[in-house]
């Protein structure tokens, strides 16, 4: 992966790659489409590396527990699913939050409820930023072509290994699937795996259990308090011609994609439209979003659920103005840029 080759790949192949790339050393995973094929390709690549360790386990819960148990004895290891198998993963994830355990995870969305379809979907959002009986101390980033998951899944071995707590590339059954050129950039310094346990200390003891509901208490604010802090530094937002924007859409992922293309075509033709994209899904740029719609009189969400990403938004624009809030909403259907520019000219 030379520093400036550029491949023409499909969005599985990119994630394995840039994994490859950011130093991941082990995978545990069970089969689900759409992510089956990263799955095969680190398989493929530990058959010719020694150095690289590989588990098909039985189920998702052994999946993220042999990650957690890698991570602790210094490997720098993930996990991709999908679907039910992101659900059934969940109970890892938050006993990873608990003993602040790197944990990265590629999810490629699909259709739900339960089975649902294998394709394509953004339902899986809420989960991803808050499953569990936690209080979602993780970070979730939403890459929207292929070029942002080559360097988001990069990036999210950095921030896992960096803070040491979960980090999920929230992608999804187009973004796995498509073929499409991303160019490698050179390999900047990235947060390396170091042993938690078997780490020359003589004792390490770390807690997920607790008898005292003020004992959890404490914990749970000095955790809210760090949280807060690694907020500050990975937020990230990509905001398109807001500040005179009279109407903002709000996009997130694939469907941001269609946004940015419906948004440039109306500014060409003078229309005060503008998008506001959160990079990382959470932490979620509350503040920029507020900046965004300053001049605005109306936002316009589109997404491929029914409301999971209109609740985020709303909540996070609470207290601003008299702003009108039209929705345009396709459960796990595709969005197309034609669609948005329509909504857009009914709303101007």
């Amino acid at each position: 992966m030379k520093e400036g080759r550029i491949e023409l790949l499909t969005g599985n192949e990119i994630v394995l790659k840039a994994a490859l790339q950011a130093g991941a050393e082990a995978f545990f995973g069970y089969p689900i489409t759409p992510t089956t094929e990263i799955l095969q390709g680190w398989a493929n690549a530990a058959k010719n590396n020694d150095s690289l360790i590989y588990l098909q386990t039985e189920d998702e819960p052994a999946a993220g527990f042999g990650v957690i148990g890698a991570a602790l004895g210094g490997k720098k290891a993930w996990t991709t699913t999908a679907g039910a198998g992101h659900l059934l993963m969940q109970d890892a994830i938050v006993v990873a939050e608990a003993m602040r355990v790197p944990f990265v995870a590629y999810i490629g969305q699909r259709g739900g409820p339960s089975t649902g379809t294998v394709i394509y979907s953004q339902q899986e959002l809420s989960i991803a930023r808050d499953g569990g009986n936690g209080e979602g101390f993780r970070v979730v980033l939403g890459p929207s072509n292929l070029q942002e998951l080559y360097e988001q899944t990069i990036n999210a071995f950095d921030i896992a290994y960096k803070y040491r707590l979960p980090v999920f590339v929230l992608g999804d059954g187009y973004l796995s699937k498509m073929t499409g050129e991303v160019e490698f950039k050179k390999m900047v310094k990235i947060s390396p795996a170091k042993p938690i346990v078997q780490n020359g200390r003589k004792n390490v003891n770390i807690r997920n259990c607790y008898s005292l509901e003020e004992e959890i208490a404490a914990v749970i604010a000095e955790e809210l308090a760090d949280f807060r802090t690694i907020s500050r530094d990975v937020e990230k937002s990509e905001v398109t011609h807001c500040s005179d924007a009279e109407i903002v859409v709000f996009a997130w992922g694939t469907v941001a994609n269609a946004a940015k293309d419906a948004v440039n075509k109306l500014r060409s033709e003078g229309k005060k439209v503008g998008l506001f994209r959160p990079v990382t899904l959470k932490p979620f740029g509350a503040t920029r979003a507020k900046q965004a719609v300053k001049n605005a009189k109306a936002i316009l969400i589109a997404e491929s659920s029914f409301g999971k990403f209109g609740r985020l938004v709303t909540e996070s624009l609470f207290g601003v103005g008299d702003l009108k809030v039209e929705r345009l909403y396709k459960p796990a259907e595709g969005i197309l840029a034609e669609e948005i520019e329509e909504k857009l000219r009914g709303m101007l």
